[in-house]
């Protein structure tokens, strides 16, 4: 190897009393503070949720059976197909992704095999899940409820029929920023779309932002989750739901 990165916080800055480092730190726009004191990348004209990580996540815990569960898709072929799972604790109002996947050039049956352990509960997808495929097939939303995933019937939209994005992060930018909104520290996958997830130009940058996709739609459809505790006894027991308390799943 002719390179190497090498990443120092500002807690490795030793000529810095610690009374320093926190007037420093206090000096920063939260959303800036992982970047500028710990070399966490940030690109473009700005990020599109500007809080910080530490205020979303959470050791990965097991899911009580009263909370409600659905699933957020994002359908893709050369850049990945990404999945989310979100636990909703409905009496606090917060939301948890609990679990993430992506993977490219793989087809709707290898998807769908990878995700149906998650659980017997509804998935929400984006209004490209109409499309067909160009010898007049079937659309990808048929094709995943056909191979055993619980599929909306109607694409991702908002309980006033409304199916924009910037309303979709706008609500779960407001849920992050009034402590509603969580993430299992372990899902790297997410947290590493979520660091670059960004505008330029005003303009979302459409670039390794399928979870964030994923998450959204799966955020938009709230009202169709499911209960742990209604999913079939038999299924649970057979895949042990709930019960791990490193992961939650």
């Amino acid at each position: 190897m002719s390179r190497h990165i090498t990443r120092m916080t500002i807690d490795d800055a030793a000529h810095f009393t610690a009374e320093k480092r926190a007037q420093i730190i206090a000096s920063y726009a939260p959303h800036e503070v992982e970047a500028r004191t710990k070399g966490i990348p940030v690109l473009g004209s700005g990020r599109i949720y500007p809080v910080t990580e530490e205020s979303l996540s959470v050791k990965a815990f097991a899911v009580p059976d009263h909370w409600a569960l659905i699933g957020g898709l994002d359908f893709g072929w050369d850049h990945p197909t990404a999945a989310v799972e979100l636990a909703w604790d409905r009496d606090a109002d917060i939301v948890y992704v609990g679990a993430c996947y992506k993977r490219s050039k793989a087809t709707p049956l290898e998807h769908a095999a990878a995700l149906r352990p998650w659980g017997r509960f509804t998935w929400a997808w984006p209004h490209d899940g109409l499309h067909q495929q160009k010898d007049g097939g079937k659309t990808f939303r048929d094709q995943y409820d056909e191979a055993g995933l619980n599929m909306c019937a109607t694409h991702a939209m908002h309980p006033d029929g409304g199916y924009g994005v910037e309303a979709g992060i706008s609500e779960i930018l407001t849920r992050m920023q009034t402590g509603r909104f969580k993430v299992f520290g372990h899902l790297e996958e997410w947290w590493a779309e979520f660091r670059l997830y960004h505008r330029r130009e005003g303009k979302i940058f459409k670039e390794r932002d399928d979870l964030m996709d994923a998450t959204r739609c799966a955020v938009m459809m709230l009202r169709h989750a499911v209960d742990t505790a209604a999913m079939d006894g038999d299924w649970r027991d057979e895949h042990g739901y709930g019960r791990n308390e490193t992961t939650g799943y």
